[in-house]
């Protein structure tokens, strides 16, 4: 049998199941914490959905985020992203990674608050930016100093993520790992 098979993995995603009903699990924090690639390994343990906001958003508006960025605006990205992220909601066992700047919304925040268990996926600065550094999808970066600009997105997003029902460290560890402290932080909070 192996190791992501064991008896005891199956027996504590079983029971995080059965604590959570079917409510919505949600994953929030910064562009590169690992709320996608957490999020799908939490799916699948779980035995449930994975949904990602931002692949919605895309969807609904048949325009990639920065094509939105750049014609709309991040107001009008903002308006939409509440939108789909309330539709979601609606829907039972699902994982739903959002995007860096959903729960920031006090709008949607509520939304979270009122009808899902959301988890912080709280990395530092040098986590993230080597992260984010690989892809060039990242609208709020395009700046003088991408650097110093996620700085100053932590310095104003985290007291506010702070606010999610549980907090969980991504660190540079495989994502199994992560998703296993997930797990474990979730069973701790829904005893």
């Amino acid at each position: 049998m192996s190791k992501t098979d064991s008896p005891a993995r199956s027996a504590r995603a079983k029971a995080l199941t059965e604590r959570l009903g079917g409510r919505p699990l949600i994953l929030v924090g910064m562009m590169g914490a690992g709320k996608t690639t957490v999020g799908r390994r939490l799916a699948a343990r779980l035995g449930r959905r994975f949904l990602d906001s931002d692949e919605e958003i895309e969807k609904a508006a048949q325009m990639t985020i920065p094509e939105i960025f750049a014609q709309r605006g991040e107001p009008e990205f903002r308006a939409g992203e509440t939108r789909v992220i309330s539709r979601l909601l609606k829907e039972n066992d699902i994982v739903l990674a959002t995007g860096g700047g959903a729960f920031v919304n006090p709008e949607t925040r509520a939304l979270v608050k009122s009808s899902a268990v959301s988890v912080w996926l709280k990395a530092d600065l040098d986590v993230l930016f080597e992260r984010v550094s690989r892809r060039s999808n990242r609208p709020l970066l395009k700046t003088a100093d991408p650097k110093g600009t996620l700085e100053k997105l932590i310095a104003d997003r985290y007291p506010i993520y702070a606010e999610a029902d549980i907090t969980v460290l991504s660190r540079d560890v495989p994502q199994d790992s992560v998703a296993a402290d997930v797990i474990s932080a979730l069973l701790h909070h829904l005893r």
